[in-house]
């Protein structure tokens, strides 16, 4: 490249560094007189006594009068009066690669076990805008997540995205890990935000496994990390999935959960002053999760299927968090106490569970013995009552017979091992010959 052509990118580099000063820290918030700076930038505090320096990276996260409010990335310490903030006028930015595939990463793209990132790699920003609606592309296409019940009555299109609503404890962590090990996406990336630090290692090498491992990205930021840390998890994931997308790819995304990237919104809202309102949810919180969630899907160069897991208090499908995220995906899959407690696994209630893809993206066959098993299992449901007292007499109903008949079988049906790998073909072959449909 000649000098001359130079010149108009000289001319537009801006060579000053803007500082400022901390004049207070109220909670979780870092109040400093300047540097000149925009929501979401990244800014560096120096911090330290006694000769021993570091940098502090925070983000602009509002402004009260004349005053930057700052919020760190990691835990505060060694900040005093006066300490200097250094502007970067740049947001939060991370490095992606093929490079990264296998790895586990903190929410700014760094190595969890201490290792240095491979060379190759470019940068990306962590915040992007959803893709246009009309590049968009039609879901056209299945795609294969190894469990027979989604796979055949709640079939999944290539660039859906999909809620998983449950309480704790009923097994969202092991079907996660069961699509990532079977799924025929090219990579997997996965989000675990608001984890007990106990349960990330135990995902990865149970849930996930070595197999699973060696093509996912994980990106991991624990219950005990700050809020900022929480939220840029989800957006570093959401980052590097449309990375990979962009690059022709087909990307599963995984996070769990949203509902504690919300979580972490409130706590960023409360302590810049927004008001509570829905159940002391801030205005902010019901801002970001469409944005959120709206830049997985397709685009004209790949997709990304998406998976978020979405904590439901006391099963309360209707909280507002639930309610909302409902609203914006393609699907929801909810995952049922009654049917853990059983020992029915995977526990997705069918009959409270949706796809609203499915129907464009599978043959009549398929969608006839999908919405057959349906159909029996509602009725053995709503009469199981009289069935399990005896007050039901053979022969008064002949779908209830029917539905009597074929229970133990639609029960097998559903279940499937954590292990036990199935493909999407032998899924649907079993369905048919389950609902007796012939060629």
């Amino acid at each position: 490249m000649k000098a001359e052509q130079l010149l108009p990118f000289i001319d537009d580099l801006d060579s000053f560094k803007r500082y400022g000063r901390v004049k207070r820290v109220v909670g979780l918030m870092i109040e400093s007189q300047g540097p000149e700076s925009s929501i979401g930038d990244v800014c560096f505090i120096h911090a330290g006594v006694k000769g021993k320096k570091k940098l502090i990276r925070a983000e602009v996260v509002g402004f009260r009068e004349e005053n930057v409010i700052l919020m760190p990335y990691t835990v505060v310490s060694d900040i005093s009066p006066g300490s200097l903030v250094e502007g970067t006028n740049r947001p939060l930015e991370v490095k992606v690669g093929p490079g990264l595939i296998g790895k586990v990463l903190d929410s700014l793209g760094n190595p969890l076990d201490g290792s240095t990132l491979p060379k190759g790699l470019q940068t990306v920003l962590v915040e992007q805008e959803p893709p246009n609606p009309m590049e968009r592309p039609p879901i056209d296409e299945p795609i294969e997540t190894g469990v027979r019940m989604i796979d055949t009555l709640l079939t999944v299109g290539n660039g859906q995205r999909v809620g998983i609503f449950a309480g704790s404890g009923v097994g969202k962590s092991t079907l996660l890990g069961m699509i990532a090990r079977n799924t025929t996406a090219d990579l997997n990336v996965i989000a675990l935000i608001g984890e007990r630090g106990r349960e990330v290692r135990e995902f990865i090498e149970k849930d996930l496994g070595p197999e699973g491992l060696k093509r996912s990205i994980v990106i991991v930021a624990t219950s005990d990390q700050p809020a900022l840390m929480r939220i840029k998890g989800a957006y570093t994931a959401t980052a590097i999935a449309e990375y990979f997308r962009d690059k022709g790819m087909n990307v599963m995304l995984m996070m769990d959960s949203v509902t504690r990237v919300a979580m972490a919104q409130r706590e960023i809202g409360l302590a810049v002053g927004e008001p509570p309102t829905t159940k002391g949810y801030t205005p902010s919180v019901f801002a970001i999760l469409p944005k959120l969630l709206e830049r997985t899907g397709t685009n004209k160069m790949g997709s990304i299927t998406a998976f978020y897991t979405v904590l439901v208090d006391g099963d309360d499908m209707n909280e507002p968090i639930a309610d909302t995220v409902r609203g914006i995906l393609d699907g929801h899959f909810v995952l049922d106490r009654s049917l853990a407690n059983k020992g029915q696994y995977p526990a997705i209630n069918i009959l409270k569970s949706i796809s609203r893809i499915m129907n464009n993206i599978v043959d009549e066959r398929h969608k006839k013995g999908a919405e057959r098993l349906r159909e029996m299992l509602a009725k053995y449901i709503e009469n199981e009552d009289l069935i399990n007292i005896g007050a039901y007499k053979r022969g008064s109903s002949i779908e209830i017979d029917e539905a009597i008949k074929k229970y133990p079988e639609i029960i097998s049906f559903i279940k499937q091992g954590t292990d036990e790998k199935v493909s999407k073909v032998e899924s649907i072959e079993r369905l048919f010959t389950l609902m007796e449909l012939g060629d």
